[in-house]
């Protein structure tokens, strides 16, 4: 079939990121010298530079990777967790019944530093100077600004001179928006990078210390300290309409420590699919595959409505699963067994019909009728005033769905990797005064006294929306893969796999084919909105797929006909590294030889 580029196929590395300058910077680490994990360092680093609207350094990233001659996949959880000042009774004395979605109010502790550090310690081979030598220099130099850059800042042009003025400063530098395709230059966060490399080789030649000492520099050290006194003493605007200081202090910090878990997977089609835990949306993946075994999928077009009909209905019960049990199984006891299992999902599929469900339904364990009951009330609870809110889209802007970003690396070795990095975009929190960017707020995910595991409790992780993939066979990485996306991010990287391994797809070829995307659930970024039976498609789906979805009662409204989705993805397959990403957005490049 026509695909848009062809798919990448070579015997040595491949990269595939939603920005072509963090693809060309991975892919040159592995043509030094580097593996697969300090390619992805390198490559996570730039992004936050280059996509300033969508990532930043006071972000979070979940990764999973396989290495080569480890026996299984293992996730890095780079979700740093709310306040410990954070609680609900601390919101309802400021009269808010949800956590706002932008300001200092709903700041978690920016874990992607922490993360990466992880990853080039017990993973990497280079040193921290080497992985952040380029985005130092895109920083220090310049980056081309992309439009939707331009666009993000645009409506923040009285904004923040009126009400964030360290943000004006970055980002409004002499009173003017960067112009698309400007170069522009952010010498704060090179400055705070180059500050943290100093003390890293301070402390000595050895790799393993350096390391040590740039994550106490930045979570123990300056840059604590400055969002600790800048969160102290502040009080600046946020998506409530009013004033308010922030929680987030110096001690949350140093109470901080990326960790390493186990997957969550499920064997389907003779693969195993590993994710994140419940503390994602991952596992609302598994969940739909799990549902999706009782169908032929091979038999259907993969384009076709009824693909798209079977695919959203089963994944309507996944995530109104995901509303009612899913959060931070430290805090919580997730039934995730039960969840995942063959007989859960046969009798969930029974609810499964030939017309469009407009009932969220969750499965039938204690309390979770009740539960999705007051989801429900609580859902728009509030109506969003000022500037931004969501991940992260800002009024008078059409929804931009692209509010994250990804990588994807293979090696010659074979070892795999797969990171969706986002928070701390340049919209969602000023930017802190001395370090040059703003921290994370994915505080708004936490619902208040609502009596559900993703209720904000202190010190636990927010219920996070990334989501990267990996996909063994017989113990041996063969495919990585994501998209930005917020809660659609699992609806398209499956769209995507189902085409791959039931329909023999290339790469290219299932990610070219028409996305589509359900709203059929409480978006997990404020104001939490909810519609009913919504369904999203790219009009490349055609006028017949689309009539015939309607008939089925789904409330189709449809998109521009490149505009959903921004998947990603790397493998490795007879002998070769194969990679592809999407043409949305004209920036996501693979790269491979």
């Amino acid at each position: 079939m026509f695909t848009t580029r062809p798919e990448i196929r070579g015997t040595f590395g491949a990269v595939a990121t939603t920005h072509w300058l963090a693809s060309a910077v991975g892919m040159s680490v592995l043509e030094r010298g580097g593996n697969a994990f300090d390619a992805a360092a390198a490559a996570g680093f730039v992004l936050q530079i280059v996509e300033p609207h969508l990532n930043g350094p006071g972000g979070e990233v979940p990764i999973i990777l396989k290495r080569h001659d480890a026996p299984e996949p293992v996730v890095i959880c780079g979700q740093g967790p709310f306040p410990m000042a954070a609680t609900p009774e601390r919101f309802a004395a400021l009269g808010l019944k949800q956590v706002p979605g932008t300001g200092l109010l709903p700041s978690v502790v920016p874990g992607a530093f922490g993360a990466w550090m992880l990853l080039l310690r017990d993973h990497g081979t280079w040193s921290p100077r080497a992985v952040l030598e380029a985005a130092i220099g895109y920083a220090e130099d310049g980056f081309p600004v992309l439009p939707r850059v331009s666009a993000s800042i645009l409506p923040a042009r009285d904004f923040f001179p009126a009400e964030w003025p360290s943000s004006a400063e970055v980002w409004i530098p002499g009173g003017e928006v960067p112009r698309p395709r400007s170069r522009f230059r952010t010498p704060g966060i090179a400055a705070t990078y180059r500050r943290i490399l100093a003390e890293a080789e301070a402390a000595g030649a050895d790799r393993e210390r350096q390391i040590q000492a740039a994550r106490d520099a930045f979570y123990r050290g300056f840059v604590a300290e400055a969002v600790d006194r800048f969160y102290r003493t502040a009080e600046l605007m946020d998506s409530s309409g009013r004033r308010h200081g922030g929680l987030l202090q110096a001690d949350d910090f140093a109470r901080y420590e990326a960790r390493v878990e186990r997957t969550v997977s499920r064997d389907h089609a003779g693969v195993t699919v590993h994710k994140t835990g419940p503390w994602g949306q991952g596992p609302v993946l598994l969940q739909t595959l799990a549902l999706l075994e009782g169908y032929d999928i091979a038999g259907m077009d993969p384009a076709g409505e009824q693909f798209v009909h079977t695919v959203v209905e089963c994944m309507k019960l996944s995530y109104a699963d995901r509303e009612v049990f899913y959060g931070d199984p430290d805090a919580s006891e997730i039934p995730l067994d039960t969840l995942l299992s063959r007989d859960y999902a046969n009798r969930r599929r029974a609810l499964v019909g030939e017309t469009a469900s407009l009932d969220l339904i969750p499965g039938d364990l204690p309390g979770a009728a009740e539960a999705m009951r007051r989801i429900l009330a609580m859902a728009g609870a509030e109506t969003p005033v000022g500037i931004g809110h969501g991940e992260p889209t800002f009024a008078p802007l059409p929804v931009e769905w692209g509010d994250t970003v990804h990588l994807d690396v293979v090696d010659r070795w074979g070892n795999m990797i797969s990171a969706t990095p986002s928070g701390g975009w340049l919209q969602s929190s000023p930017a802190v005064p001395g370090l040059g960017f703003s921290i994370s707020t994915r505080g708004q995910m936490g619902w208040l006294n609502a009596g559900l595991p993703s209720d904000l409790r202190p010190g636990t992780r927010p219920r996070t929306t990334l989501t990267p993939t990996l996909v063994t066979r017989n113990g041996e990485a063969i495919l990585a893969m994501g998209t930005p996306g917020g809660d659609q991010q699992d609806q398209w990287t499956l769209a995507v796999l189902l085409r791959r391994l039931h329909h023999g797809l290339d790469l290219q070829a299932s990610i070219d084919l028409p996305l589509f995307t359900s709203k059929h659930f409480p978006q997990s970024f404020y104001p939490r909105t909810f519609e009913a039976g919504r369904l999203l498609v790219e009009d490349r789906l055609g006028s017949d797929a689309i009539a015939s979805l309607e008939r089925r009662g789904h409330r189709v409204k449809v998109e521009a006909p490149w505009s959903l989705g921004r998947v990603c993805a790397v493998g490795r397959e007879d002998g070769f590294v194969i990679a592809a990403a999407t043409p949305r957005l004209m920036q996501a490049y693979a790269i491979g030889r």
